[in-house]
């Protein structure tokens, strides 16, 4: 081998030995240190990750730079001195450049499923101030779901800093959404938001085991589950008994194969029972609700302008999944009670006069029902056709109730574990906890368990942690006597507030809907978070 031949090998080798230690000497850090993340303002911060045992750790952001080795674990951290507000920024550390780092107030905001419930949802009453606005200095991180029940996880799946713009912001959160515009208008600093909720979670799910020692349950229940092999196969085994109904559900439904589909236009329906839709007749057998599935059909005339154009059909919510046909064409389909049913019909499925909707309404535990008091009709061409009143009925398949399943981020500990205490060393302003609807059925214990928590986020966050609490709106009719629970639930809520001393209650039980557990008003509580945050500060700084 020539000289030249043999310094070029050489140079070669060099080169990939070079591109491999690099790649093995990466530092890594926590997913909200990346491009567009927020940081709190006038507060020592520290940003950590992970290397290679001993190798330096160069950080520069906004003209400081700062200098440490990672430890023989590979852990590393920096502190950073205090800044004030302002950016954007690049954050360099090593290779690794961070861009568009603002800094500003950064807010945890976590519960279960109003704090989690989407801008999407509530479009009905505030398309209007939604649509069109943008406000690139506020930001917004969803925590993925994540739970464990062995030991706290060190970090969370990578999830992206979004700025509000139209294209995000269906997906924010839309109490976070109001809370963060407001704020930044409010304040004129950039907002972040981290967004750590779970539709349906109770309190307990939240807090660390060490956190639950005066509820040994509680502790006990999340033991039964530290096995990943126990609940892998919980999880398939749930699985494969839901399929298996799920199948026995359609195969025994003699509306899906009729010579004649229950949903067609042509088919013979003067033999089916009338019964009113809100009535719960219809929905009992043999004096016992009714699981299984369930066909409605109602006639409708439109007129020539309505059938030339698009419409929406609106079916208020229904208890539990559905299908929904019209004129034999399937427009939506819903698997669970809760959200809204809306759906587009298409231009040209509408013809003038007679039309037919037919609704497969499943239901999982029996006491299927249209929900009262929600929108039904259909809207197009600034028309509107109500649905309400008289529809033609006939029972479907006849099952058992739906095979129950295993709610394992319900259970004690696993959030705090899996999302949560991987948050660590992130630099808050205040949390922002609207939880308790699991948990009512139980209000009796909640308050010493939301001071147990608060105090053990507080081991997690910092000692000065301030949480704000929004009330429960209200729910439940006038009448019904579950009222009771929900208002010793709100009790329980400010007796937390008063009992821990760095807490402030958020009034919200005159935002409710009765029969909605998931009210549209998420501007009010908004507002009013914003308005205990200034207020709070403006203490502070006298």
């Amino acid at each position: 081998m020539n000289t030249h031949r043999l310094y070029s090998v050489i140079i070669a080798l060099l080169s990939a030995w070079t591109i491999i230690t690099d790649a093995m000497a990466e530092v890594r850090v926590s997913p909200l240190i990346s491009d567009g993340m927020v940081l709190q303002r006038g507060r020592r911060l520290k940003i950590s990750g992970w290397a290679d045992s001993g190798e330096k750790i160069n950080l520069s952001l906004a003209g400081r730079k700062y200098e440490t080795h990672a430890g023989v674990d590979g852990r590393w951290a920096v502190e950073l001195e205090p800044m004030k507000a302002g950016g954007p920024y690049v954050m360099k550390i090593n290779a690794l450049a961070v861009r568009d780092v603002m800094v500003g107030d950064v807010f945890l905001c976590s519960g279960q499923s109003n704090m989690e419930l989407t801008v999407a949802r509530v479009m009905d009453r505030f398309a209007d101030e939604v649509n069109g606005y943008e406000n690139s200095r506020v930001r917004y991180l969803k925590v993925p779901y994540a739970w464990r029940f062995d030991h706290p996880a060190d970090s969370i799946r990578r999830e992206s800093w979004k700025p509000m713009t139209e294209r995000n912001v269906m997906g924010f959160s839309a109490l976070c959404y109001f809370f963060g515009r407001l704020m930044q208008e409010r304040t004129g600093v950039a907002v972040g938001i981290v967004n750590a909720s779970w539709g349906g979670t109770p309190v307990e799910a939240w807090m660390s085991e060490d956190a639950l020692k005066d509820f040994p349950e509680y502790i006990n229940l999340k033991s039964v589950y530290e096995d990943k092999e126990l609940t892998d196969e919980i999880s398939r085994m749930e699985r494969m008994r839901q399929t298996a109904w799920s199948r026995q559900l359609y195969a025994a439904d003699p509306g899906m194969h009729a010579s004649v589909a229950w949903y067609a236009p042509e088919l013979d329906d003067s033999s089916w029972q009338r019964v009113d839709m809100f009535s719960s007749s219809w929905a009992i057998r043999r004096g016992r609700p009714a699981a299984g599935s369930h066909w409605l059909r109602k006639d409708f005339t439109v007129s020539g302008a309505m059938a030339e154009c698009e419409a929406v059909l609106r079916l208020g919510c229904m208890v539990d999944a559905d299908s929904v046909y019209v004129n034999g064409r399937l427009v939506g389909t819903t698997g669970y009670q809760y959200p809204p049913r809306i759906y587009r019909i298409p231009a040209g499925l509408l013809r003038e006069g007679r039309n037919q909707v037919t609704v497969r309404l499943v239901s999982y535990g029996g006491m299927p029902s249209f929900v009262r008091e929600k929108p039904y009709k259909i809207i197009g061409s600034g028309e509107e056709v109500s649905l309400e009143g008289e529809w033609k009925y006939r029972a479907g398949a006849q099952m058992p109730s739906s095979p129950s399943s295993t709610s394992f981020q319900n259970m004690p500990t696993g959030l705090f574990n899996g999302m949560i205490s991987p948050l660590a060393g992130y630099e808050f302003k205040a949390v922002a906890w609207y939880q308790g609807e699991s948990n009512v059925g139980r209000w009796g214990e909640y308050s010493e368990l939301l001071c147990a928590m608060m105090k053990d986020w507080r081991k997690t966050f910092g000692d000065d942690l301030h949480f704000y609490i929004i009330e429960l709106a209200d729910f439940l009719a006038p009448d019904d006597p579950g009222r009771r629970a929900w208002a010793e639930m709100r009790k329980q809520q400010a007796m937390a507030a008063e009992r821990d001393g760095n807490a402030t209650l958020i009034k919200n039980s005159d935002t409710g809907e009765w029969n909605d557990i998931h009210p549209l008003d998420k501007k009010t509580a908004a507002e009013r978070l914003v308005r205990a945050v200034m207020e709070k500060d403006a203490k502070s700084n006298k």
